[in-house]
């Protein structure tokens, strides 16, 4: 009987097990909701854009992590955050960028605090102040002591006629925090600076200037950075040259996001 009990829990348990142990990682597609003027279709940093500009790549390493990627295409509420254990949001729209763009304002702003606060792991990836809204985006980012200046760190250095001067756009000195391990050499190209405050500490940072920032809050993280960075075109060797760890930087990433505990 004892036997028969333990066998009927294991089958029970199984599946559930590994459905809650699933991690849950949205993307946002309200603030970032551009369309290609070619196709009519939505497209920049999403999931299902297998172009340069897309985020296919970066998606299929959370997969292969286990975690499930999905899409939030309305505006950010208690209800459509429940169940994610990461949100990202990149590259908040300008007007130039889309018809009616979606800018943030304080009352959702505070719905996602509200959401890492309660454990949720939130990465901001902002955008150079040209290409990106940044005065509302910082509505949010401020809210965990981070603010996108603008500023352009990081151009690039390339001259008409000749191969793109990569380098120009290197970041070759690195603490040690695990966004890091075994990383020698990244490229972030024209890129946001951020001014920290409150808890929030650098992670990356470039004569005085923070590229990348990090801090809890509650029982959550968030981890800013001031570039899209890792979409299709600068993720692996597509474009880059092979001295580039861009991909293994975006796997540390990828399990520095999913290894943030959902408390």
């Amino acid at each position: 009987m004892q036997r028969r009990t333990i066998l009927f829990l294991l089958i029970l348990l199984s599946p559930f097990t590994f459905c809650f142990a699933q991690k849950q990682v949205v993307l946002d597609n309200y603030f970032n909701n551009e369309f290609n003027p070619k196709t009519g279709k939505p497209f920049h940093y999403l999931w299902n854009d297998t172009e340069m500009s897309g985020f296919s790549e970066f998606g299929k390493l959370f997969i292969n992590k286990g975690a499930e990627i999905s899409t939030l295409k309305e505006k950010p509420t208690e209800a459509n955050l429940r169940n994610a254990d990461v949100f990202i949001i990149v590259d908040p729209d300008t007007k130039s960028e889309t018809v009616n763009p979606h800018f943030m304002d304080i009352s959702t702003a505070n719905v996602i605090a509200k959401w890492v606060q309660k454990g949720g792991t939130l990465l901001l990836l902002s955008n150079d102040y040209s290409h990106a809204e940044l005065d509302s985006f910082n509505i949010l980012s401020t809210k965990f002591g981070m603010k996108f200046g603008k500023e352009m760190l990081h151009p690039e250095k390339s001259e008409a006629g000749k191969p793109r001067n990569f380098n120009s756009c290197a970041s070759t000195i690195f603490p040690n925090p695990p966004l890091f391990k075994g990383i020698h050499k990244i490229f972030l190209k024209e890129i946001a600076p951020i001014a920290c405050s409150k808890n929030a500490r650098p992670v990356l940072e470039e004569n005085g200037q923070v590229i990348i920032a990090e801090t809890n809050f509650g029982k959550g993280y968030v981890l800013a950075i001031g570039d899209p960075w890792l979409y299709n075109e600068y993720i692996d060797h597509l474009m880059l040259p092979a001295d580039f760890q861009n991909l293994d930087a975006a796997k540390n990433l990828v399990e520095l996001l999913l290894n943030k505990k959902h408390k």
